[in-house]
């Protein structure tokens, strides 16, 4: 089941075992995909900026792990397949959370709310304990944290690890999965042009 994710460590030189101490960082992998004469004429701030007007949910990605869990605000995540059913999200290869989502091979997506803008940006920094003060409990299949509160969580085990560019695409298969009925009346949150915002039917 995390065999994908363990190829994917070794393969960068990161410990595959969760002896690691929480304070050394990973080794980050070269970066670069194409040679500077494969590179298309764009600007990153105008490639930004136009995609910026893909209104998308926002998610926090979360994971078991010692002495505290991990976890990460994602808005790069996506449904992929019925049957088996698969889903997606999008990670930078520099991420030091991400290697420790590989080592436990597990991961729980949770949706945020229209109110959760708060809990996004405290998972949206680097370092530090991101889970003080935020309530969750085990997800049924994995153990991966499951917030308390979202209107929907999916949780699943690492499937694939794919490379795009500076980012790794991480497909999961979806284990468990289940909605809050009264917190899904609030609405998704929403990530456009840089803010939150909220849909409004």
């Amino acid at each position: 089941m995390a065999a994908t994710a363990v190829r994917y460590l070794r393969s960068v030189g990161a410990p595959t075992t969760a002896a690691a101490p929480a304070t050394s960082a990973p080794p980050r992998p070269a970066l670069r995909a194409v040679r500077d004469d494969e590179r298309a004429p764009l600007d990153p701030a105008d490639f930004r900026a136009v995609l910026g007007h893909f209104a998308s949910g926002v998610t926090v990605i979360t994971a078991p792990g010692e002495p505290e869990p991990a976890g990460f605000a994602c808005q790069s995540f996506a449904s992929l397949s019925l049957d088996p059913p698969l889903v997606a999200f999008m990670v930078g290869r520099t991420s030091t959370t991400w290697p420790r989502i590989a080592r436990a091979g597990v991961f729980c997506v949770n949706i945020l709310g229209a109110g959760q803008g708060a809990l996004c940006r405290g998972f949206a920094v680097s370092g530090g304990d991101k889970f003080a003060g935020v309530s969750y409990g085990p997800a049924p299949a994995t153990g991966s944290p499951r917030l308390a509160e979202v209107p929907a969580w999916i949780d699943c085990t690492v499937h694939a690890v794919h490379t795009g560019g500076d980012h790794l695409i991480v497909v999961g298969r979806v284990e468990a999965l289940g909605t809050a009925p009264a917190a899904a009346r609030t609405g998704p949150l929403l990530f456009h042009r840089g803010t939150f915002g909220q849909f409004r039917p």
